[in-house]
């Protein structure tokens, strides 16, 4: 499997992994200035990039925070996870939103998110009356106890 990058502006940075055992590649602020995320907010950071993946039709690229971001900022994605699907040809947005109680600055060119490759699964979907039973039935949130 390959992917495909076309940079959508020249500033572009195209994502690699930060070590060799690195799940994910770094996707990074494709801006001119920096960026201030206030505390509360939500804002789309372009990356000037487009994929394609060329050999595996049963995977998407799934867009994860960045560890450190989270931890130490509070930044997190605003879906907690974004889905880059097969046939998606736009611009990867990362939509970011800051839990933390003080204003954080992007920078140009700075790793805001990561981007992982995942199989997916495409069953194909059909309409029933009924459903199998089970032990435990509709029971809902908690209905299987704390421990």
């Amino acid at each position: 499997m390959k992917l495909l990058f076309k940079k959508l502006r020249q500033n572009a940075i195209i994502p690699k992994r930060a070590t060799t055992g690195s799940a994910g590649l770094d996707l990074c602020a494709c801006i001119e200035n920096p960026l201030e995320i206030k505390s509360g907010e939500i804002v789309k950071i372009p990356t000037g990039l487009a994929v394609e993946y060329v050999g595996e039709e049963s995977v998407a690229l799934l867009i994860y925070s960045r560890s450190s971001l989270a931890t130490k900022y509070g930044l997190t994605l605003a879906n907690s996870v974004g889905v880059v699907d097969l046939d998606y040809r736009g611009e990867i947005m990362v939509s970011i939103i800051n839990h933390g109680k003080e204003s954080y600055t992007v920078t140009p060119d700075e790793r805001v998110a990561q981007l992982v490759v995942t199989p997916v699964l495409m069953p194909e979907t059909e309409e029933v009356c009924e459903l199998s039973q089970t032990n435990r039935g509709e029971g809902g949130f908690g209905s299987t106890g704390k421990f």
